[in-house]
């Protein structure tokens, strides 16, 4: 685990510009694929919107909250090298366990159904 206290701080005015900037060039992006929709062929436009996103992205990451993204995206890839991955075998065995629990529970919940059913409609005289 992390020991570390972060301060919090509040956000300064240039990652709000930055912050201003980066859904400025996701939104040129989203914009250009349909400004220029039969003048462009489609993957030139798909092109435009990956590179609006894609540096919208680089622009956050130079933010202080991108700045945590990253330090965060890095803890947990040093985390998911700890797991212990189940082996192909133990992962169908537990997926047909679930399989045969969901039937039973869906078996039993239908059994009370018909018996709630049965008993209104004898209370109902129907």
């Amino acid at each position: 685990m992390n020991s570390r206290v972060e301060q919090s701080r509040g956000t300064s005015s240039g990652d709000i510009v930055k912050y201003a900037l980066a859904l400025l060039l996701v939104v040129a992006g989203v914009f250009a694929f349909y400004w220029f929709d039969g003048q462009w062929p489609a993957p030139a436009r798909v092109l435009a919107v990956a590179a609006g996103v894609i540096a919208g992205a680089v622009v956050f990451l130079t933010s202080g909250k991108g700045v945590q993204t990253r330090e965060f995206l890095s803890e947990t890839r040093f985390e998911l090298r700890k797991v212990v991955w189940p082996t192909r075998q133990e992962a169908v065995r537990m997926t047909w366990v679930v399989i045969i629990a969901v039937i039973i529970i869906a078996l039993i919940l239908a059994g009370f159904d018909t018996v709630i059913q049965w008993l209104l409609r004898l209370f109902l005289g129907q």
